[in-house]
């Protein structure tokens, strides 16, 4: 069995010699950002979002910390800080499993099939459980409005030494934030 730290070098070098973009931050292979495209045939579809990925020193024995930087509107996702409720991540992560999986299968499947009933945004469960299709129209339009690649890609531009975006990367507008101080 090879150790935590070199299991953790091997599954990010899968996932940068996949098809996935992965921005380093700070030097480090524990936090770095990966370029996420929305599933085919999905109301994301067409959006792509900069998740961050934060690996613990106890990893792949201690599940990674998963959260998407820019905004996305659905059930399991907290709309202000990104994080996401997703059963395999938080509560039965198994060390078989690797980054190449949560980029392939589980934030898929949580993007394909969304579950109401554990919300982490309540707007976005309720929308979606009384009017399916009003639901997947905001879907469309934020994904139109905070995922398209051109704002990803200026955010990438726009990073300093420590990762962080800079300037107005996220694709917020000055009135979406106002009375809201994003953590």
């Amino acid at each position: 069995m090879c150790s935590p730290s070199k299991r953790r070098d091997m599954d990010v070098m899968k996932l940068m010699m996949s098809d996935y973009t992965v921005e380093t931050i700070n030097d480090g292979l524990t936090e770095f950002n990966v370029k996420f495209h929305g599933p085919k045939e999905s109301p994301y579809e067409g959006g792509v979002w900069k998740v961050r990925v934060e690996l613990p020193d106890a990893y792949p024995y201690k599940s990674p910390s998963i959260g998407f930087v820019n905004k996305i509107f659905h059930p399991n996702v907290d709309e202000l800080s990104g994080s996401i409720c997703l059963d395999v991540i938080n509560q039965s992560w198994s060390p078989m499993f690797d980054l190449f999986n949560v980029f392939e299968v589980f934030l898929p499947q949580l993007l394909l099939y969304p579950n109401p009933s554990d919300p982490l945004n309540g707007d976005a469960a309720s929308l979606m459980i009384k009017d399916k299709q009003q639901y997947e129209q905001k879907v469309k339009e934020y994904c139109e409005r905070y995922a398209k690649r051109e704002k990803i890609d200026d955010a990438s531009s726009d990073e300093s030494s420590d990762g962080e975006i800079t300037d107005d990367g996220s694709g917020f507008d000055d009135d979406d934030i106002a009375g809201n101080s994003d953590p």
